[in-house]
């Protein structure tokens, strides 16, 4: 945690100024030159409009107030282009020169879509595909992507892990198909180059203060640097990603620059986060009632020595709230970005680096850093044959953390003693209170390194003929430690460094890619043809060594593992991944209307039995623009109209490397003290792919030249072949044995979006855009499920996210314990009774955005809504009655009228505990979880200070997670569980451009 003061924002803010200013007052002194302002008919400026000299390579861009200046010579033609409008030549007869651009239809059409492997206008699409842009990325506060998304695109359920800085993200597109939690996880490309979905950490090592190990690999992303982002869902739209594409395709496009002169840009952002909301824990005098009545409870007379909460050693009249001092603190973030953009007609570059520091709310001086590059460099001759476009992403994290959450110290009992005693250091409270302000001297460390970069060449032989190679390459290096120093104990125990111990984990991943690529266009008389052909060569190698040590000479020496007594290699291992395919498109528009869109892949992977190496993946997509037709040419109210649906099949491939083999490795036993072999799995040739065959139809209309534009969908995917442990019998030596099982998963659902434009006035705009997404997961198949052991995990007919409990009854008034249903009447309470299933996962999500503007403000917000049961407080928690407090509802105990909990007791009655033990496991803690969140806000202003012909400043006030509704009785419900729930942020932010 880190002290806020208004020099954090200051400062930067004043380096800002103080590096523009200078060429700001050079620039002023330049000749004059042609300026004015670009609007529509309604009034509104026009950002991003390219404005240039006819038959030169002098050009700009309009500012968001529709603002260009442009040197250009006496009486020069000036050309006005931008998409969706009709291009204007002009002559410019004075100095200045305003302009006023009119909408085409028939352009209007054209508005790009990144398929991937090719573009489609978003009009003439026949796939599902959700976009957004650098603008909705760029409203919020956030250092991972995947943060930007939430709340945003129909069909993509992300959930933020922790609120602790460098955590991940699940993200389901279109619901879970494996029933393997790891196999669930999309395809990413950055730029063309594919990024792996796994964390590369190590769970031993970081899973004390990252939840479940898992980094998302997308930390790496400066999300400034983001142009769009694009997610595949439907078969059409992912069947050419073959065995890659089963869960999604999440296609990441860095910022290029357009046509224009060099334009520089600073960019500044401070950002405060603390919890958004504490729990209602019990104060000191309910949390000792309770501990009093535990004992009496127990038939304990006089309390234990160490029972030093209500025994009289501690204070019993003191107070203490938790988690106001570990969780309670001020996390500060500094954001700084320069990017420098710019070109002529035949060749443009963008060069971007930032920085950014982000503290915790923990105690303690933790935080998280890092330091991203980006280049990208576009070629193109003057007869357009030849085309070079390539592009490097540099990044460097940097985070240190303490070793384990300090969210989970929140339930020391309210009474337990200072921190500090008097002298500043911490307090033992004569031995009788573990400080967990000790805790802190156990750290982690993590430091990753990542690079990716691309390079395209492409030529035109002929009209309508392309040919092109993309090669692409990522290396990717991390290096984690956690370190366990005797500090973290009472010095009472008399401990030294001989007593501390650390373990490091490092792991490097490889991988590039190369794929050439021909297409064809062809306008036909009545029609339009594409072709497409390519194929992809990928290999992937990664290495990962753990090491612990322990016994060092001194603590300072502790992250030299050569000074340790003792050394052990934990772990070594080396993997190899090879993927090969070939891949083709097929699409058709007769007419303008009539859209027939056919996809194949034909893919081979490393990681298959020689029996099912290679596997066909495809998909037929079809539309019809029926908005297009005769009837509704002349049609006042219906501006567009589509049907579309799509069928077909795609895979996946995630199941990690050699799983079919047989695998050896080193033996834990010795043999004549030389280490061993054993063997870990069984060879399985016909080992093969998951397959996913998807169904999707949709329409899409537009009302009133756009201004009202509803869409609904509705999907099929069938996953079936599903990678999972088959079991075997025990006198086989093994447990299982990796292989296809004929279970089908089947994800169902309707997805609506709407777009609307509200008031569209000369100096005011208001716009709304929602999406609603209903998904329905259910297990179809599972052959001889009852006799396998996911008996007490899966249902047939029922989500895969559900839970097999007990069913609650209530608490007995004769023993004042917790009771569950002995749903077989036999006497007893065994897992045989574990029966009902309670589903914990999301039935609906959404979010509705709204912007504003007027003159120079705007004002946009997202409200972001989910529909979902999850885990209670009372499952992370402990028995009612031990030193440990609760939540406030906790005080209502047997035999109290209303009674909510059982009753109290230390631990020492054998029942009471059993007991509590089947309530954790029954469905009494599975509750409702729906939230309303303020997702988003950003509040903006932007002005011209010095010379409006150069300089364009913005200054903004944006929030993210900033109020919740939910009856969720923990600390958030997207987080719910024992780690930091996510934070508030309120931040402040600068933009400087000339």
């Amino acid at each position: 945690m880190k002290k806020f003061t208004f020099a954090a924002p200051v400062t930067p803010l004043l380096w800002v100024l103080l590096v523009t200013i200078c060429p700001l007052v050079a620039l002023a002194q330049q000749a004059t030159t042609l300026s004015g302002v670009v609007k529509d008919v309604h009034g509104i400026p026009m950002e991003g409009v390219n404005v240039r000299e006819e038959g030169t390579g002098t050009g700009t861009l309009t500012d968001e107030h529709g603002y260009y200046a442009l040197s250009v010579k006496a009486n020069a033609a000036v050309i006005f282009v931008y998409t969706g409008y009709k291009t204007l030549q002009l002559k410019s007869k004075s100095n200045t020169l305003n302009v006023t651009m009119k909408t085409d239809d028939d352009v209007l059409e054209e508005v790009v879509i990144n398929a991937g492997y090719y573009s489609v206008t978003d009009k003439e699409r026949t796939g599902s595909i959700s976009k957004i842009t650098e603008k909705d990325i760029g409203q919020q506060p956030v250092a991972n992507p995947l943060a930007a998304m939430q709340g945003r695109m129909a069909g993509v359920n992300i959930t933020q892990s922790s609120g602790t800085p460098g955590s991940g993200f699940d993200i389901q597109i279109r619901g879970r198909n494996s029933l393997r939690t790891e196999g669930n996880a999309p395809l990413y490309i950055v730029d063309g180059v594919p990024y792996a979905s796994q964390s590369m950490s190590d769970y031993t090592v970081s899973g004390g203060v990252i939840p479940f190990g898992n980094i998302s690999p997308l930390n790496s992303m400066n999300p400034n640097d983001i142009e769009s982002i694009e997610v595949l869902k439907d078969a059409d739209a992912t069947a050419i990603y073959g065995s890659r594409g089963s869960n999604g395709v999440v296609l990441i496009t860095t910022k290029k620059s357009s046509f224009a002169e060099t334009v520089f840009s600073v960019q500044s952002t401070t950002s405060v986060s603390t919890v958004s909301r504490f729990m209602n824990l019990m104060n000191t005098q309910q949390y000792l009632q309770m501990r009093r009545d535990a004992y009496a409870n127990d038939g304990i007379e006089t309390y234990p020595d160490n029972a030093y909460d209500v025994n009289g050693t501690w204070d019993a009249n003191r107070y203490t709230d938790w988690q106001k001092e570990f969780i309670g603190g001020t996390a500060v973030a500094q954001n700084t970005q320069f990017s420098v953009s710019g070109g002529n007609a035949g060749t443009r570059y963008t060069l971007s680096a930032a920085n950014r520091n982000d503290g915790t709310v923990f105690p303690g001086n933790f935080g998280y850093k890092r330091t991203s590059f980006l280049l990208n460099i576009q070629h193109e001759t003057e007869n357009k044959k030849f085309a070079l476009q390539a592009n490097v992403q540099k990044s460097d994290q940097d985070n240190h953390l303490m070793a384990s959450d300090f969210t989970s110290q929140i339930f020391l009992p309210p009474n337990a003693p200072a921190l500090y005693n008097a002298a500043g250091s911490l307090n033992w409270e004569n031995n009788t209170f573990e400080n967990p302000m000790a805790k802190l001297n156990a750290q982690y460390f993590v430091n990753i390194s990542d690079v990716i970069s691309r390079l395209v060449l492409k030529y035109r032989p002929a009209d309508g003929l392309e040919v092109s190679v993309s090669a692409g390459a990522g290396n990717t290096a991390l290096t984690e430690t956690r370190t366990l120093p005797h500090t973290i104990y009472n010095p009472a125990f008399g401990l030294t460094s001989r007593n501390s111990s650390a373990v490091q984990s490092e792991t490097k991943r490889a991988n590039w890619i190369a794929e050439p690529k021909i297409s064809w266009d062809k306008e036909t008389g009545s029609g339009v043809w594409s072709v497409l052909l390519g194929a992809t060569f990928e290999e992937r190698k990664q290495e990962a060594r753990s090491i612990s040590a322990s016994n060092f000479t001194s603590n300072e020496l502790i992250l030299n593992f050569a000074n340790a007594a003792n050394q052990r290699i934990t772990g070594d291992t080396e993997s190899a991944y090879r993927y090969t395919a070939v891949f083709g498109r097929v699409n058709y528009i007769h007419n303008g209307r009539y859209i027939v869109n056919v996809t194949g892949r034909r893919d081979g992977s490393s990681r298959f039995g020689n029996n099912n190496r290679f596997a066909n993946f495809g998909a037929v997509g079809a539309a019809w623009l029926f908005g297009r037709e005769k009837v509704f040419e002349n049609s006042g109210w219906l501006s567009f109209g589509k049907l579309r649906t799509s069928y077909g099949m795609a895979g996946s491939d995630l199941i990690g490397d050699y799983q079919y083999l047989n695998t050896f490795g080193i033996s834990s036993f010795k043999y004549d003290a030389n280490a061993g072999l054993e063997v870990l799995r069984l060879y399985n040739p016909d080992f093969s792919w998951e397959t996913n065959k998807k169904f999707e139809a949709a329409l899409e209309l537009e009302f009133f030249s756009g201004r009202l534009a509803p869409a609904v969908s509705y999907y099929r995917n069938r996953s079936s072949n599903q990678l999972v442990g088959i079991p075997l019998p025990g006198t086989t030596g093994f447990n299982s044995v990796q292989s296809n099982l004929r279970a089908t998963v089947e994800n169902s659902g309707w997805e609506f979006t709407l777009r609307s434009t509200n008031i569209d006035k000369k100096t005011f705009y208001w716009s709304t855009s929602i999406n609603l997404s209903m998904p329905k997961n259910r297990l179809v198949a599972f052959p001889n499920l009852k006799e396998s052991t996911y008996a007490n995990t899966y249902e047939i007919g029922r989500p895969v996210t559900i839970r097999k409990v007990y069913h609650y009854t209530g608490i007995n008034r004769e023993t004042g314990l917790y009771e569950v249903e002995d749903t077989n009447n036999d006497g007893e309470i065994t897992i045989a009774d574990r029966n009902r299933s309670v589903n914990i996962g999301t039935t609906l999500f959404g979010g509705i955005t709204n912007r504003f503007s007027y003159k120079n403000w705007s004002f946009d917000f997202l409200v972001q809504f989910v529909k979902q049961k999850a885990l209670t407080q009372d499952y992370y928690g402990a028995l009612p009655g031990v030193n440990r407090n609760g939540p406030l509802d906790m005080k209502v105990y047997h035999p109290q009228p209303g009674a909510v909990y059982q009753m109290p007791s230390t631990g020492s009655n054998t029942a009471a505990v059993q007991a509590y033990q089947n309530y954790k496991m029954s469905d009494a803690v599975i509750a409702n979880a729906d939230y309303a969140r303020l997702k988003s806000v950003q509040l903006q202003y932007a002005f011209k200070p010095y010379s409006p012909r150069y300089t364009n400043v913005t200054v903004s006030v944006q929030g993210y997670n900033l109020f919740t509704l939910s009856r969720f009785r923990g600390s958030d419900p997207e987080t719910a569980g024992s780690f930091l729930p996510a934070l508030r942020t309120l931040a402040f932010a600068v933009s400087i451009t000339f």
